[in-house]
């Protein structure tokens, strides 16, 4: 959750050399490099669905003050006349990207010490990759943010350099071994997740919300694995490993955006920081 790097950042003042998103987090972290903090809050703090989706595959109702998510068919439908890969697009995110995250401030990373690295997943060789904002330009950089955060096949597939691409955190959700690999001695990371799982997903309606159930499942998987890996590689390596997890569950799907609710996160999770904080002080 952003909110934890905020904490570590501007309430512990720590420093870091290397950022490196997975999925949500590689929305943030050029924004954290660059130590705009409040500009970061406010953009998580307002965007809605029509600010990521082109093409919303989804409808969301609100009954009994529950948000029930169903198919949008017409919107599904046109994206399979139009001979697209996936249920929906999401151009409307990229746009948001190169809207909130500039070429100057691209230059001032680039140009920096700090590395900013985002996780995408090469689905046409089957491998995960890591991509440094030292190695591209700048709108090919903004494709490999958009590329990490892209949820397939609900969102955009990239196609780039004869390979299609899409979220990272379908091979590689918590890259912690890829950060020591880079030579890490200290690691924080930020898991959108609860310590202890907390949530039995709801019996699903249509074949739709299978699909959905089955990736979160695997995807639950592989943040499990990758949290158990990153453990013993640190030990291996003697790293110091500090992990951090939310205090509730955020949301049971992910590709729902709530202006309202993702500002709740915000304070809840300043506040959680906090008192984790005072607990280990004391």
């Amino acid at each position: 959750m952003c909110i934890r790097d905020r904490y570590l950042i501007q309430e512990r003042k720590k420093e870091y050399d290397l950022f490196l998103g997975t999925s949500t987090g590689s929305l943030m972290v050029s924004h954290l490099a660059l130590g705009k903090i409040e500009a970061l809050r406010d953009l998580y703090t307002s965007v809605n669905q029509r600010s990521i989706f082109s093409n919303n595959p989804f409808i969301v109702r609100e009954v009994d003050g529950n948000k029930i998510v169903s198919i949008n068919h017409l919107n599904v439908l046109w994206n399979f006349i139009m001979g697209r890969k996936t249920f929906g697009e999401s151009k409307n995110l990229r746009k948001l990207i190169k809207n909130k995250f500039s070429k100057e401030e691209f230059d001032q990373l680039k140009t920096s010490h700090k590395e900013v690295i985002v996780t995408v997943s090469n689905r046409t060789s089957n491998e995960v990759e890591y991509k440094s904002i030292k190695d591209y330009s700048y709108l090919s950089f903004c494709d490999w943010i958009w590329a990490s955060c892209n949820y397939v096949p609900f969102m955009s597939l990239l196609y780039k350099n004869g390979c299609h691409y899409a979220d990272g955190g379908l091979g590689c959700l918590v890259p912690i071994n890829e950060a020591i690999k880079r030579g890490a001695k200290e690691v924080d990371v930020i898991i959108l997740e609860t310590e202890i799982t907390q949530v039995n997903r709801i019996p699903a309606k249509n074949p739709f919300s299978v699909l959905m159930n089955s990736y979160a499942f695997m995807m639950d998987h592989v943040e499990k694995h990758n949290i158990t890996i990153g453990k013993l590689s640190a030990k291996q390596n003697d790293v110091k490993l500090n992990l951090y997890y939310t205090p509730t569950v955020l949301t049971t799907n992910s590709l729902v955006f709530d202006k309202e609710l993702m500002a709740q996160w915000w304070k809840d999770g300043l506040k959680h920081a906090k008192s984790k904080h005072d607990d280990i002080m004391n």
